[in-house]
C-alpha cells in the first residue's frame, strides 16, 4: 500500500511561478505518453497537435470570486482577514477568519474599503464549526456578493507572494479562465488558465467537442494529506453541476469509443462522480445531467469510468491533486505514481514553472 510520503518531492522555491506568462498559451507543456513513458517538451498552444476530431474536451467554467476581505474589530480595532468559503443564503456565509482566536461568536467586524476606510458593512460571527470556520452574517448591504468586485481581493494561494496588501489588477484578469461564468470558486481551476478564446476556437475547428462542467473550487484544494496513508484522509466537499449538453457529449463519445479528455482535476472529479452516481452495477457506463456535492477522492489504484486523458498543472507534494494525477498515470494500478514523479523530476530538470501560474502537463 502506498503511503502519503510516497507522493513527496523536493521543488526548488524559485520554480514556484509568482506571475503568469505574458500570454496565456505561451506557457510550456510537458506531454506524457503512458504507454511508452515517452515525454515531449512543447508550448501550450501546440496542444492542438495531440487532440483529434471526435475527442471531447471537458473544462470547468466556475468563476473565481474576489473572496478575500479585510476588516477590523468594531470593539478593539484589531485587524481581520476573511476568506469567503460558501454561501448558505444571501448575506450568510461560511468563512475562514484570521486570527481565528479573536473571532468568537458575536464578534462584529467592519469591512474595509481598498483605501483602508470602512463603510457600514458589518460581518457578525454567528457560529463556529468543528473545522474552525465561522458562519458570518453580513449587514449594511442587500447582498455582499454585489460588493465583492469593489472591496474584495483575488484569493491567491499562499505560495504566491504579493508585497501589496491588495491584489494586483493583473491577477483579477489572469487568475480567471477566459470562459469563466458562474461565480463560486475561491481558487482557480488552474489547468484552464492556459486557454485563449482563439485557441479554443482552433480546437473546435479541428472537430474536437468542447463541453463545460461547473465545480466551485473550495479551500480544501490546497489542503495537504496529513494521514499516513491516502485512505485515512477525509476529502473536502465541493458543489458541482453537469449539464445535459455535456452529459450527451460524453455518453456519445463512450458509445463510439472516442476519447474524453479532462481539463483539470476538478473536471475529473465531476465526471467520475457523475459516473458513480448514475450507473447501476454491471450496466454500460453513462452520465446523467445533475447537480450535487462530491467528496470523491481519487488515488491509485483507482479505475476510471469516464476520463481517458488529462490536461493539468503541476501540483503540491502530498496533495490530493498529485494523487489523482498519479492514479491516471496507470489506471487501476499503483505504479502510475512512478511515472508521474518521473515526469515531475523531468520538469524540474528542465526548469518548468510550478503550481497555479505555472506550466502544464498533458497525460495521454
Amino acid at each position: 500500500m502506498l503511503k502519503t510520503a510516497d507522493y513527496d518531492y523536493v521543488l526548488p522555491p524559485e520554480l514556484i511561478a509568482q506571475h503568469p506568462t505574458r500570454e496565456r498559451d505561451e506557457s510550456r507543456l510537458l506531454v506524457v505518453h503512458r504507454g511508452s513513458g515517452r515525454m515531449e517538451h512543447r508550448t501550450f498552444k501546440q496542444v492542438t497537435e495531440y487532440l483529434k476530431g471526435g475527442d471531447v474536451l471537458v473544462l470547468n467554467n466556475s468563476r473565481v470570486i474576489p473572496a478575500r476581505l479585510r476588516g477590523k474589530n468594531l470593539q478593539t480595532g484589531g485587524a481581520f482577514e476573511l476568506l469567503l468559503l460558501e454561501e448558505t443564503k444571501v448575506n450568510n456565509w461560511w468563512v475562514m477568519l484570521r486570527p481565528g482566536k479573536r473571532a468568537r461568536t458575536g464578534t462584529r467586524i467592519a469591512l474595509l474599503e481598498p483605501g483602508g476606510q470602512h463603510r457600514q458593512i458589518i460581518a457578525t460571527v454567528a457560529e463556529v464549526n468543528a473545522e474552525g470556520h465561522r458562519r458570518v452574517e453580513f449587514s449594511g448591504t442587500p447582498d455582499i456578493q454585489r460588493e465583492l468586485d469593489r472591496i474584495g481581493e483575488v484569493p491567491l494561494p499562499p505560495y504566491i507572494d504579493r508585497a501589496a496588501a491588495g491584489a494586483q489588477e493583473q491577477d483579477r484578469q489572469r487568475y480567471q479562465t477566459v470562459y469563466a461564468e458562474p461565480g463560486g470558486s475561491v481558487a482557480a481551476p488552474t489547468a484552464g488558465l492556459h486557454f485563449t478564446a482563439a485557441l479554443l476556437e482552433q480546437i473546435r475547428a479541428a472537430g474536437v467537442h468542447v463541453g463545460f462542467i461547473t465545480l466551485h473550487v473550495g479551500l480544501g484544494t490546497f489542503a495537504p494529506v496529513k494521514s499516513d496513508t491516502p485512505a485515512g484522509h477525509v476529502m473536502h466537499e465541493e458543489r458541482y453541476e453537469l449539464s445535459e449538453h455535456t452529459a450527451e457529449l460524453i455518453n456519445c463519445a463512450r458509445r463510439e469509443n472516442r476519447r474524453v479528455i479532462a481539463v483539470g482535476t476538478t473536471s475529473v472529479r465531476v465526471l467520475e462522480s457523475a459516473a458513480r452516481a448514475g450507473v447501476a452495477e454491471g450496466s454500460p457506463v453513462r452520465v446523467f445531467p445533475q447537480t450535487g456535492r462530491t467528496r470523491i477522492f481519487i488515488y491509485p489504484p483507482y479505475r476510471f469510468q469516464i476520463v481517458d486523458g488529462l490536461l493539468t498543472n503541476f501540483h503540491l507534494p502530498r496533495s490530493t491533486l498529485l494523487m489523482l494525477v498519479s492514479a491516471l498515470g496507470a489506471p487501476g494500478e499503483t505504479h502510475g505514481r512512478d511515472l508521474i514523479l518521473s515526469a515531475y523530476a523531468e520538469a524540474i530538470r528542465e526548469r518548468y514553472r510550478f503550481y497555479s501560474y505555472g506550466d502544464a502537463m498533458l497525460i495521454l
